[in-house]
């Protein structure tokens, strides 16, 4: 039996009817079903799978800006992570699959949503997309998870915070040593997805921070955490 909502916050409730785009396990948009229903086990387990991104934003100083997120998210609640996870939607501006515009535009939308930050500091043109990741990854209470194709976005800006608190717990920048010493402390939680990415690409491409807009894309679906 499918949860029953009205036992989460009211708002988190709500945003679980927005619409996902369904693909297979090469990308291609299949269909759409609502966040709830993607993030069910029950059906992830049956292979229903969905398409999604991370933006990981750096500021001129080079310090990538995490989050924690907030105690009501139904998953992963009150984990660190990368600056923003979400989903584009099956709606028109976010299924748009050319130069990845469709992501481009929900990375933009949900900055803002999330955290705050104005769209014109954060261009959908200055979005640099690097690869895909395919994962699957239960939440803490085992009836909701993640089974997702990741679209990976770097962009450097310096920004305004106007943090959401029913989406945002807590924000910081850090560098990649202070990233590292909290992957070390077993108190700190970490999102799954974030830690796979760090573990696999995310030091690699921070090298290269300075010319991220010359490193070549990587058309690859990587299949992470199987």
């Amino acid at each position: 039996m499918a949860p029953d909502l009205k036992e989460y916050d009211e708002e988190q409730a709500r945003l679980m009817e927005e619409m996902c785009i369904v693909v297979d396990e090469n990308d291609k948009a299949i269909g759409a079903d609502s966040k709830k229903t993607c993030h069910l086990m029950t059906n992830i387990n049956k292979g229903l799978l969905h398409r999604a991104f991370s933006v990981f934003l750096f500021n001129s100083e080079g310090k990538l800006l995490l989050q924690q997120r907030a105690t009501e998210k139904i998953t992963f609640p009150d984990r660190w992570t990368n600056t923003c996870c979400s989903h584009p939607l099956s709606i028109p501006s976010e299924i748009i699959e050319k130069d990845q515009l469709g992501v481009r535009n929900a990375a933009q939308r949900k900055l803002e949503h999330e955290l705050g930050i104005k769209p014109e500091q954060v261009p959908v043109d200055k979005f640099k997309y690097l690869t895909r990741l395919h994962y699957l990854a239960p939440s803490d209470d085992s009836q909701w998870g993640e089974h997702e194709i990741d679209y990976i976005l770097f962009i450097k800006a310096d920004v305004d915070l106007n943090i959401s608190p029913n989406e945002v717990r807590d924000v910081k920048y850090v560098t990649p040593e202070e990233l590292k010493a909290m992957f070390n402390d077993k108190d700190v939680l970490i999102t799954p997805w974030f830690k796979l990415i760090c573990e696999s690409f995310l030091f690699k491409w921070w090298d290269q921070l300075g010319t991220i807009e010359n490193v070549e894309v990587d058309h690859t679906i990587h299949r992470l955490g199987f």
